[in-house]
């Protein structure tokens, strides 16, 4: 068995693991203190909305030997705007310019034509007007809305509505830290970027129903047996599928950082930078909120049940009573005490086989 599938086997049994509930405010500020970054960064800075959004014009030139940073000051000279510019993998520039009309962009063309020294009928031109942008955010975010609704309804249903809200509270927590960078390195937000922000809602939830589904069978019968805490059981879930978490979010990481630093960045596609992008940062802050801050947060809410508070303070007391003995909880405990004989005891009955090898 290799390193890692020894270390998520012994994570599962609870032999070694890291208190992420005993933690978790520490977590919790981490996670505020960048969420608040995100959205000061959002009043002060903004995002950088691109042509799809604002209107303007799209150029795209055959192949050329001028320089991108000589192309976009041709393209803001010719203009009176900002421009971007991007080199293609054949070679050619694609150039946007905000803000131009129909008569102002054939100028521009013009002129671009001149100072690239390449025909103006090789020169494509494509006039993009706002309103398309603002139907593609309307729906984006009308989308978006009935996302959230029926994910609460379906985790409230399937497993509880504790879950359902620490559920939408870490997609909030991600689309909120996505959307900061975005504004903090003023990344242009275009089309494939509201793609990949809505992409990344499902990978972020896949994770958190995984840890919420080990959750809920580890804690069927909680009340019955006095060994273990909601929170104690909630942090045994992270870890039990803590590896199983950071194999699926580097599997996906992997072809989106393909797509990035390949796609984007060396063949200069500008649509597939603007969707990996967007696809990265969502991914690698979804994996951190399913870990770090989902399952945390409905152990917050679960312990303040009356039943759980019962439940911790026996389970306080028994230890304590324990203690007082001079006894060891592995020795004085019954495991097959209640429901929960299934995943809680398999720690128990590791430590007691290596007890009895011990006095073996």
């Amino acid at each position: 068995m290799s390193k890692l599938g020894d270390l998520g086997a012994r994570l599962h049994r609870g032999e070694v693991g890291y208190d992420f509930i005993g933690n978790r405010k520490i977590w919790y500020g981490i996670s505020i203190l960048i969420t608040i970054t995100a959205i000061v960064a959002l009043a002060v800075r903004g995002l950088n909305m691109g042509i799809e959004f604002q209107g303007g014009a799209v150029f795209t030139t055959p192949k050329t030997n001028v320089s991108v940073t000589q192309a976009q000051e041709y393209a803001e000279e010719a203009s009176g705007h900002d421009a971007i510019v991007q080199e293609l993998g054949s070679g050619s520039l694609r150039i946007q310019v905000g803000g131009l009309d129909t008569e102002k962009s054939d100028q521009v063309r013009a002129q671009l034509s001149k100072d690239l020294n390449v025909p103006e009928n090789k020169i494509a031109a494509e006039l993009v007007g706002p309103s398309w942008g603002e139907q593609i955010a309307t729906k984006a975010w009308t989308g978006l809305a009935v996302f959230m609704i029926l994910v609460v309804i379906y985790l409230a249903i399937a497993f509880e509505w504790r879950m359902a809200v620490a559920a939408l509270i870490a997609l909030i927590h991600d689309l909120t830290i996505t959307v900061g960078i975005y504004s903090l390195v003023g990344f242009e937000v275009t089309v494939g970027t509201v793609i990949g922000l809505l992409t990344i809602l499902g990978y972020s939830l896949y994770d958190t129903v995984v840890v919420f589904d080990s959750l809920k069978e580890q804690t069927k019968g909680i009340t019955k047996q006095t060994r273990w805490t909601y929170s104690e059981i909630a942090n045994r879930s992270i870890n039990g599928t803590l590896v199983r978490s950071i194999n699926t979010t580097v599997v996906a990481l992997l072809p989106v950082a393909g797509l990035l630093f390949i796609g984007g960045g060396v063949l200069g596609a500008g649509m597939l930078n603007d969707i990996s992008l967007s696809l990265f940062v969502g991914l690698a802050a979804g994996a951190y909120s399913s870990i770090f801050i989902a399952t945390p947060l409905v152990a917050d809410l679960k312990e303040r049940e009356p039943a759980m508070k019962a439940l911790k303070k026996r389970v306080l007391a028994k230890r304590a009573a324990a203690a007082a003995k001079g006894e060891s909880l592995d020795e004085g405990t019954d495991l097959a005490e209640g429901a929960l004989a299934g995943e809680a005891a398999v720690v128990g009955q590791g430590r007691r086989g290596r007890s009895s090898e011990n006095r073996g």
